[in-house]
């Protein structure tokens, strides 16, 4: 994918740009420090891909975003920005992801994989093909579905389409495969409330779907990696390795 960073500050530019540098699906084909400049370089070289900061001088992020996505054939949009107090207005707009500086590596390869996938698929909707109406069957005492916003009220989000929650400051962020969305809430609440057989906390930032764990690795002593079923990876948090190798019935080494 061919694609733009925004952002007005330089250094910031350039650390995007050296994380992608490592991901060859994508080609940075232009910069720019300002939303007209870019708005200026998205019309004539027409990418893939924006990264975009959100609090710029003169027009923001959100406001640019909003000009591309009245356009015919736009641009998946990641969002980067040192602020989640933007994290609703982002997810309004439809953008792919919505990813807080600073940004891992392993965080910014999920944002490209679920730009690919969006770019592929093109959907147009609110996700209808990620709600179709199906009997949402109870799992025990545990949330089978979660309440989340949409531009035109709400959608019940069903459990099994949620394959990572990622803590976002004071919200939370719902990765499918195809977008995420964005939900108010702790992460301490959620663990209640989801079936730790289906969505497991593995980290205090992160819950993962078990079975999109395709591979786990073991990077130093006393260390565990999951591998994701789209190749993005999580690291597992000291604090809940002996609840994530039970779960995956992991032998000791």
């Amino acid at each position: 994918m061919r694609a733009i960073l925004i952002d007005d500050e330089a250094l910031a530019i350039e650390r995007l740009a050296t994380g992608l540098a490592a991901i060859p699906e994508v080609t940075v084909v232009a910069t720019a420090t300002g939303a007209a400049e870019g708005l200026s370089l998205i019309e004539q070289l027409c990418p893939d891909l924006v990264f975009l900061d959100i609090d710029m001088p003169g027009m923001s992020g959100i406001a640019l975003a909003k000009q591309l996505m009245e356009q015919a054939t736009s641009p998946e949009i990641v969002f980067v920005t040192a602020f989640d107090q933007y994290a609703a207005q982002a997810f309004d707009i439809e953008a792919a992801d919505y990813l807080l500086k600073p940004v891992g590596a392993e965080r910014l390869r999920m944002g490209v994989a679920r730009a690919l996938r969006r770019r592929r698929t093109r959907v147009t909707d609110d996700g209808a093909s990620v709600h179709a109406a199906s009997p949402l069957t109870p799992i025990g005492s545990y949330d089978n579905a979660l309440w989340v916003p949409v531009k035109q009220g709400s959608v019940l989000l069903p459990v099994e389409t949620i394959n990572l929650i990622e803590a976002a400051k004071d919200y939370v962020l719902l990765h499918t495969d195809l977008k995420a969305h964005i939900l108010r809430a702790k992460m301490s609440e959620l663990e209640q409330r989801l079936d730790p057989k289906v969505l497991l906390r593995v980290h205090r930032s992160y819950m993962v779907r078990l079975a999109t764990v395709t591979a786990v690795e073991r990077p130093g002593r006393g260390m565990l990696r999951l591998r994701l079923a789209d190749d993005s990876s999580v690291q597992v948090g000291p604090l809940y390795m002996d609840e994530v190798a039970e779960a995956l019935k992991l032998t000791a080494h």
